[in-house]
């Protein structure tokens, strides 16, 4: 496996904790490990209104060691029902897909990745996908004509409804287990924003910096906890002895 670029760890340390200072609405993350900044684990909310209103529904992202001009994937860990999850819980969307160029696909290469992408945006697409599947190339055939069966009969046919909300009941009663409130208005699925106080730009001097590339193989590698103490400590640490420099 590639080894993590150093652009690639900072683009995600900065991700992660500008979603941890101003969240989003509609999902929360946190790092399976915390030495691993490039697997997380994300929770999305059922949004209110919906056949998954209620619903916590729990899946890990990992990112490629050279994000974000490669895609991360997504597999739910919770249960769910949907035309674009696969059994094992694999998540396919357009957003995730490499921008080829595949007629087979239906999907045009703007629909696909770009390195523009985050995951903020990312995750709000995912939250629009539960709500109105593709179902031109489904993961899940059989979720797909239940879908579209219960669409056009308006909600007459039941069969695909009553699958998503007991399975949005069940995770709710896990996120209960677990200490977790699920909103389920949309007053409390609104996030309250405060403005953010004035600050110095940030300095992103060392953001495309591939001159090196991460050597973690003694175990002291860079995480989240490294990048809340200031630019310099993570430039000492990133630029110390576990960075190899290319061609050596």
């Amino acid at each position: 496996m590639a080894m993590p670029t150093s652009s690639a760890v900072r683009a995600l340390a900065l991700e992660y904790k500008s979603l941890q200072e101003e969240p989003v609405e509609g999902f929360r993350v946190k790092l399976v490990n915390e030495d691993n900044m490039f697997e997380w684990e994300v929770a999305i909310f059922g949004p209110p209104d919906t056949l998954y209103q209620g619903g916590y529904f729990k899946a890990h992202m990992k990112f490629p060691p050279d994000y974000p001009y490669s895609p991360p994937s997504i597999r739910f860990m919770t249960k769910v029902w949907h035309p674009n999850v696969y059994e094992n819980g694999d998540l396919c969307i357009s957003i995730l897909h490499p921008p080829v160029d595949d007629p087979q696909s239906g999907e045009l290469p703007c629909e696909r990745w770009n390195p523009t992408q985050n995951v903020r945006t990312i995750l709000l697409s995912v939250i629009s996908l539960l709500n109105e599947p593709n179902t031109y190339s489904p993961a899940n055939v059989d979720a797909s004509v239940m879908y579209r069966r219960w669409r056009d009969s308006k909600g007459r046919d039941k069969e695909y409804e009553n699958i998503i909300r007991k399975q949005a009941q069940a995770a709710k009663v896990e996120a209960e287990r677990e200490g977790i409130v699920v909103p389920l208005t949309l007053e409390d699925y609104c996030i309250k924003t405060r403005a953010r106080p004035a600050e110095q730009p940030l300095d992103m001097t060392d953001f495309y910096d591939d001159e090196y590339e991460l050597d973690d193989d003694d175990g002291d590698g860079l995480s989240v906890s490294d990048y809340e103490d200031g630019d310099d400590s993570v430039r000492e640490k990133s630029r110390g002895r576990n960075k190899t420099p290319k061609g050596s």
